[in-house]
């Protein structure tokens, strides 16, 4: 039976763990550690402090899908699933527009 070493010493993990709860980017503590990035985020996934990052748009708002904008809509409009999902073939900001508009209506 083979042994399995250890990818990264307690040393390590703790100063990946105090790096990382300060706030010092992934790609950061990956360099000082000679490890790659996803080695890293693997890490601090298995240790339970990972938050992945939260995407936004260029105004800061949350990215939001087509097919939210499209099931937010059906269950304004009550539409059936075949609806909804042809909903999502139009165009995103358009779909925006409408969700509003029937969020003041309702």
């Amino acid at each position: 039976m083979t042994e399995k070493t250890a990818n990264y010493t307690p040393e390590q993990v703790q100063q990946m763990l105090d790096g990382y709860s300060k706030g010092v980017p992934v790609e950061s503590i990956a360099a000082t550690l000679g490890k790659s990035v996803r080695s890293v985020v693997a890490k601090l996934s298995r240790e339970g402090v990972y938050r992945k990052k939260e995407y936004v748009t260029k105004t800061g708002e949350t990215v939001v899908s087509k097919e939210e904008l499209a099931d937010k809509i059906g269950a304004l409009c009550e539409l059936s699933e075949p609806e909804i999902s042809s909903l999502t073939k139009a165009n995103k900001t358009a779909l925006q527009k409408v969700l509003q508009k029937l969020s003041l209506i309702v």
